[in-house]
């Protein structure tokens, strides 16, 4: 993890640019990821976050990808369950919610909108 952004209606700062993620690749194909890192509020609050998830296309569309393409989100699989920790008073709620994440490759790196689960 070299940084990024992190943006909502309720939040808005910078992912540190210090974390570590890893990818173990099944015998299926699948892709397992494990992500930690830390976000930094635009208001110089700490906001740990952790996620795991699963990846998985075809060849068709991993080789497109290794090429550098642009390939539409649908024709692959995406998805991440981040679990945020804090003890910043004002962003305490990300302790007490379940998300969900679609990512999205982006070249040079990956793109998520996340869902906060009602």
């Amino acid at each position: 993890m070299t940084g990024g952004k992190i943006e909502g209606l309720k939040i808005r700062g910078t992912l540190l640019p210090f974390g570590a993620d890893w990818l173990l690749t099944r015998p299926d194909g699948v892709q397992e990821l494990d992500v930690r890192i830390t976000a930094q509020t635009d208001d110089e609050e700490l906001i740990y976050i952790h996620y795991g998830g699963l990846y998985w296309d075809s060849p068709e569309v991993s080789s497109r990808l290794d090429k550098g393409e642009s390939v539409d989100p649908s024709e692959y699989y995406f998805r991440t369950t981040p679990i945020f920790e804090t003890s910043s008073i004002r962003y305490g709620w990300l302790n007490n919610v379940i998300c969900v994440g679609v990512g999205k490759v982006i070249p040079g790196g990956v793109h998520y909108k996340i869902y906060q689960i009602l």
